[in-house]
């Protein structure tokens, strides 16, 4: 399995700055993930401060490897197709498409890429045959009462660089590395139209933390190539990455986009009003494009997102005396200094989010909570115990703002005050 090999590789190699950043993102996400859905007796698993509802039978659904990317030259980084996880819709929903584009991390420079075509997260060879649909995929009417009978669709990321890498950029560093990102968006992209989409009536772009930020960036893509007539927004999920400085004052996140741009050719695909300016890499920051963007766009963003805690705030390179180290991983052990910093950082997300809040077409949840991806999990997503915000579940509040019933700009007060939140424990 792909875990225990990329585990194995994070001990035995010396990594750079950037890289132990890539590393640590990508094994934080596998293992949350996949162990958090698939395993819960594991020792990786991160406890939550409260019991999660019994969970509904696994909602499975099969991997298709894309049909079209070979011709189109789309390629994970490792050389092998891009696939996606189709789950067809039925009823009212036969003409409704949902497209959930995975997140995973990025990469930075040849080495860590070059690890990550040896896991999921660069390779098709390890994708799962089935994974199971939950939260907002969830084809359960309790689980996901707006968008459960809907064309559901589950996008493998195996780019590295939120599907906006090119290949032009492969030219620079004389390996067999594939910088396809944008390539696999448009293969898949036109497969799906080809199975439907071209006809739909309603669409919903969404995604989760890479995923989440590959969302505003393909999100008028995405309703460019839908019908003029169809309703099409788009959902990010923990995709409103910061650009803020860590606690020691160093650009660790932004000198890490950087890398990541330089390397993968990101700019093509990024903002060209933003790009034409002179850094193009702060244009993967939302707070510098996310006004530009035509389509309507809902915001799912933890003000305490502990990925971003742990690697933009606080990377591992700044807490070398570990006073950060209980912190990090559980935010109920955050002294009074250190949240402090942490309300310091909601501060910072409420400025960045400030214009945006003003845009009428565009809707928020920002809950108080110490989490990340909150729409894949139905615990998170909607439950008779989810995270609330004025009562209302993020799915209700999604499908409010996506229905236009009524504007939804939901912002929580700040950490301890929410009650229903699941703050996620990696002690």
């Amino acid at each position: 399995m792909a875990i225990p090999r990329f585990s194995s590789l994070l001990r035995s190699r010396k990594f750079a700055k950037s890289d132990c950043l890539v590393a640590s993102i990508g094994f934080v996400l596998i293992v949350f993930f996949l162990s958090f859905f698939f395993d819960p007796t594991s020792d990786s698993v991160p406890s939550v401060d409260r019991s999660p509802p019994i969970k509904s039978p696994p909602d499975l659904v099969k991997l298709t490897l894309s049909s079209k990317a070979k011709e189109r030259g789309a390629f994970c980084l490792d050389g092998s197709l891009p696939g996606y996880h189709f789950h067809k819709g039925s009823g009212s929903g036969s003409k409704s498409w949902l497209l959930h584009l995975e997140g995973g991390g990025w990469c930075s420079t040849v080495a860590s890429c070059s690890a990550r075509a040896m896991t999921m997260l660069g390779s098709s060879t390890y994708f799962e045959d089935e994974v199971d649909f939950q939260g907002v995929l969830s084809s359960d009417p309790s689980q996901n009462p707006e968008f459960f009978n809907w064309n559901r669709v589950k996008i493998r990321y195996c780019d590295g660089a939120s599907f906006a890498g090119h290949p032009e950029a492969e030219f620079k560093n004389g390996t067999r590395l594939f910088f396809r990102g944008q390539l696999i968006w448009e293969a898949i992209m036109d497969e799906l139209l080809s199975m439907g989409m071209s006809d739909a009536k309603q669409g919903i772009l969404t995604g989760c933390s890479a995923g989440g930020l590959a969302t505003l960036i393909h999100c008028d893509y995405f309703r460019d190539h839908l019908p003029k007539d169809a309703a099409v927004k788009c959902v990010s999920d923990g995709g409103f990455f910061l650009n803020v400085p860590d606690v020691l004052g160093h650009p660790t996140m932004r000198s890490f986009y950087h890398d990541v741009v330089n390397l993968q050719g990101v700019d093509k695909s990024l903002d060209q009003n933003c790009v034409a300016k002179p850094e193009p890499s702060k244009c993967m920051f939302p707070q510098s494009f996310v006004n530009n963007i035509k389509t309507p766009v809902f915001l799912v963003n933890p003000a305490y997102d502990f990925w971003q805690i742990q690697n933009v705030l606080v990377p591992a390179s700044t807490d070398l005396d570990k006073s950060w180290a209980k912190c990090r991983l559980n935010i109920k052990e955050c002294d009074a200094a250190q949240m402090k910093v942490l309300h310091g950082f909601r501060s910072s997300l409420m400025d960045a989010i400030g214009k945006f809040h003003q845009n009428k077409a565009g809707g928020m949840f920002i809950d108080s909570c110490f989490s990340h991806c909150q729409t894949l999990m139905s615990a998170t997503w909607h439950s008779p115990t989810s995270t609330r915000i004025e009562n209302k579940t993020i799915a209700e509040s999604v499908g409010d703002w996506y229905f236009n019933r009524k504007p939804v700009k939901l912002i929580d007060c700040p950490y301890p005050c929410n009650p229903s939140c699941y703050n996620l424990n990696f002690t």
